[in-house]
């Protein structure tokens, strides 16, 4: 670690795309140079020998998506299986897993998207003409990501950084928020109650910022801790770009993608190339502010999705709370490898970062770590005061100034994919998530309960976003 480099870093931001695995993003990322870095670092990425059995026993391998292919940035062409049983059945063959438990073999992620297609087939589910249970194991080369590749290769890729549970999206945001998900595997219970790491920074006066895309943040309404807080802490990603441009990004800055079908989350199966746009937006937006040299950039994804991954999830992970979770489950396991890249001026361009094999391997809670170690901030949980730092990243005592996005195109698909109008999974959350809000804290009255049922998307995200601007005027009134 550089010391000097270290102790510029005045702003972490962090961009948290939507249900992808390692693999499927960045497995390929050196296979054409025998899965290393220019800077003789070992990578853990594809051979192109991985394989996995679908019911008939037919063998079937990892592949590359081509430009040309049908649907190609849609891949793999529906929502494959999330969730704590249908992680087990992916990376155990089973939906319970082994007791006493015994390492991965990462066998049943064809089997399990066999499953699931069967039965969104008759529950009006996303799914694009051809899809096949082999598409699972369709992985993007470095040619059709190239911002994200581009930036993975340019400044460091963590090859072993795994989400903080075997699950779906709310429980692993909840760890990169809190360093716990209160014992929670699933995305029924939306209000989580723990501390947050941006309460904590608010008692030491340090400063954070939450940012939706085109929407007020969905975490405002996700952590009791910070429901509350100041409204100048929350924003859309004009307001993250306007705040770059004048230096006034806080010390945290979390983004959150544009959820729904028509979105740039990149969970599947919307469009991906939407997402590759996202992150070139973020990394110009710093890379042109008079912020670049005191930001550390972390882009990740919250959980894989059920997207394949060879690689078997680490059983030494710290339990966060003294108590089993939901499904008696004990969180000393590991979920599935995801995509993590450190952008940075002070990074060595060809980086694979990752701890020593004995060490705890980075998740999401390492982001806490990280953030409580540069600002000197107590630990929220067993998890996070357990988790490796990030710091060890800065390497160069001299910021760098090339730019290693420089002449790149950004991807855009050649299709227009027409997916149902119906709201979908994130979008209902958004919506439970915002419905939650206690406006009848503020407002001393019960709230009006109007369109108990909405279907379309686009009517949903605008009562969802009602709800937010009455909680906002409401608090406005109530403080003034």
């Amino acid at each position: 670690m550089s010391k000097s480099a270290w102790s510029k870093i005045e702003h972490i931001v962090v961009l948290m795309l939507e249900n992808r695995s390692f693999d499927q993003m960045l497995g390929y990322l050196y296979h054409e140079h025998g899965n290393k870095s220019p800077l003789g670092h070992d990578y853990e990425g594809l051979t192109g020998e991985e394989f996995n059995f679908d019911s008939k026993g037919n063998s079937v391998s990892v592949f590359k998506i081509k430009p040309d292919d049908k649907y190609a940035y849609f891949m793999p062409g529906a929502d494959p299986g999330e969730g704590y049983f249908n992680t087990n059945a992916q990376l155990f063959g089973d939906h319970i897993a082994p007791e006493p438990i015994k390492p991965a073999d990462n066998s049943g992620f064809v089997k399990n998207f066999e499953y699931t297609l069967g039965w969104e087939k008759t529950s009006d589910w996303s799914i694009l003409p051809g899809t096949k249970p082999d598409h699972i194991m369709g992985m993007f080369p470095p040619n059709m990501l190239p911002v994200l590749s581009s930036l993975a290769m340019n400044y460091a890729v963590c090859d072993h950084w795994y989400c903080s549970a075997p699950t779906e999206t709310l429980p692993n945001r909840a760890f990169a928020a809190m360093g716990t998900s209160q014992g929670r595997l699933t995305d029924k219970d939306k209000l989580y109650t723990a501390p947050t790491i941006f309460n904590l920074m608010s008692k030491h006066n340090k400063s954070w910022s939450i940012y939706g895309y085109d929407k007020p943040p969905l975490s405002r309404g996700s952590y009791s801790d910070i429901t509350h807080a100041d409204d100048s802490h929350f924003g859309i990603f004009s307001d993250f770009e306007n705040a770059a441009k004048k230096g006034s990004l806080a010390n945290y800055v979390f983004l959150e993608p544009q959820w729904g079908k028509n979105g740039n989350s990149q969970h599947p199966n919307y469009d991906v190339a939407r997402g590759e746009q996202l992150i070139f937006d973020v990394y110009q937006t710093l890379k042109k502010s008079p912020l670049w040299e005191k930001t550390l950039l972390i882009i990740t994804y919250d959980e894989h999705g059920g997207c394949y991954d060879h690689v078997a999830p680490p059983e030494n992970a710290t339990p966060p709370d003294d108590t089993h979770g939901q499904y008696d489950f004990d969180f000393k396991r590991f979920g599935p490898r995801v995509p993590a890249v450190l952008v940075s001026p002070y990074i060595e361009a060809g980086t694979v970062f990752r701890v020593p094999e004995s060490g705890t391997p980075l998740d999401h809670t390492s982001i806490l770590k990280t953030i409580e170690e540069r600002f000197d901030l107590p630990s929220l949980t067993k998890r996070d005061a357990a988790a490796p730092s990030l710091s060890h990243v800065l390497t160069l005592d001299k910021a760098r100034n090339d730019d290693p996005l420089d002449g790149i195109t950004v991807p855009k698909s050649d299709e227009s994919v027409d997916l149902s109008s119906d709201s979908d999974h994130l979008q209902e959350l958004y919506l439970e998530i915002m419905r939650q809000l206690p406006n009848e804290e503020v407002l001393q009255k019960e709230y009006p309960e109007e369109q108990k049922s909405l279907k379309r998307s686009s009517e949903l995200l605008d009562y969802a976003e009602k709800r937010y601007q009455e909680y906002f005027n409401a608090r406005k009134d109530n403080i003034t």
